[in-house]
């Protein structure tokens, strides 16, 4: 995955919020962040210390695990340079606008099929790439019964945001409990999804490429499980007061989103094809991001990010860029701006084992 180039750092200021991080290890560690697939990418201020290994649960939400106990995702080869890690502010300050914009749609659907599991008393989900953790904070709420998340992450510190911050109750009152698991969830390994009822991610399929997620899908028909894989980017923005410009940036930006192989804005095609050839049932809805002037730090943030992406992949725009990033950022200060990015969100209905239709 390529490194944007990058907003500016003070939204780690002007955004609160962010736990203490767990622990440090030696100083100097300073790494560049891509918020990919939204046009987000952020370079926080100097952060240390975060690859210190954070604890597998937090205490007092969940069960403890083994020691030695073998990962259930490994880290994908990411040569000797660190893979770029998302910043937890720009993930902060997108959460009200995603839980937005997931389509409600889905719910009843996976109600149905969650509550036809067979032999479960209590479900078992398990959150892929879950950041600071605004899927569960959106999702448990919305459920019944008990429930017991597995938040994976490469990032520790974003593990320990997850953990920390994870809802308590399901929409009954039901206990819900989280441990955490740290690696890639690019690669999963065969047993990575054993006695999940349910796999859940945010932003995630666009940043993959086919062949993982025709891994994700042959792991999830292997569980049985569905899947609700939202807020992926679907190529298309509209903004107010169109310029021409706007469908030039657009296209560079989902060109750079395809670098190395991941999908960006065809991820969703791909992973309907990919769940449809498991014997899943697939069904999609839009949810798109609609931001206007209650949303102005992360139009802002979004706007830096697209427009840097875009002239990191075409250098010939600078000069138009330039201008035309400055006016859209007045237009939204002035809280004149309405962006729609639009999104879909995929429900797989996998066939579930163990007897159950």
């Amino acid at each position: 995955m390529r490194k944007t180039t990058a907003t500016p750092a003070d939204v780690a200021r002007r955004v609160g919020g962010i736990p203490t991080q767990p622990g440090r290890t030696e100083a100097g560690s300073v790494t560049d962040t891509m918020v990919a697939g939204d046009g987000g990418p952020v370079r926080p201020a100097a952060v240390h210390g975060v690859e210190a290994v954070a604890p597998g649960v937090i205490a007092g939400a969940g069960p403890v695990g083994r020691p030695g106990e073998r990962p259930t995702v490994r880290l994908r080869d990411s040569g000797p340079e660190e893979q770029p890690r998302y910043a937890p502010e720009w993930l902060e300050l997108r959460e009200p606008a995603d839980a937005a914009a997931r389509a409600m749609d889905l719910l009843d659907p996976l109600r149905i099929r969650l509550a036809n599991l067979p032999g479960r008393s209590g479900i078992a989900i398990h959150d892929l790439g879950c950041g600071t953790g605004s899927m569960g904070r959106w999702l448990a709420p919305r459920l019944d019964g008990p429930q017991h998340w597995v938040l994976h992450d490469r990032d520790p510190y974003l593990l320990h945001f997850a953990a920390v911050a994870s809802p308590r109750a399901a929409a009954d009152g039901s206990r819900v409990t989280v441990e955490t698991r740290r690696g890639d969830v690019a690669r999963l390994t065969p047993d990575a999804l054993a006695g999940a009822s349910l796999v859940t991610a945010s932003a995630l399929l666009d940043v993959l490429t086919r062949e993982e997620i025709e891994t994700l899908a042959a792991a999830c028909a292997g569980a049985g499980c569905p899947a609700l894989l939202t807020l992926s980017v679907a190529g298309r923005v509209e903004l107010s007061a169109p310029d021409p410009l706007d469908q030039e940036i657009a296209a560079a930006f989902n060109d750079h989103q395809r670098h190395d192989g991941l999908l960006g804005p065809d991820a969703v095609n791909v992973a309907c094809e990919a769940f449809a050839d498991q014997g899943a049932t697939v069904k999609v809805h839009p949810s798109p991001w609609r931001l206007g002037p209650e949303n102005v730090g992360l139009t802002a943030q979004w706007l830096r990010g697209w427009v840097g992406a875009a002239v990191e992949e075409r250098p010939e725009l600078a000069e138009r860029a330039e201008p035309y990033l400055a006016a859209r950022l007045a237009a939204c200060a002035a809280g004149d701006l309405h962006v729609t990015v639009h999104h879909s969100d995929l429900l797989a209905l996998a066939r579930p084992t163990g007897g159950a239709g």
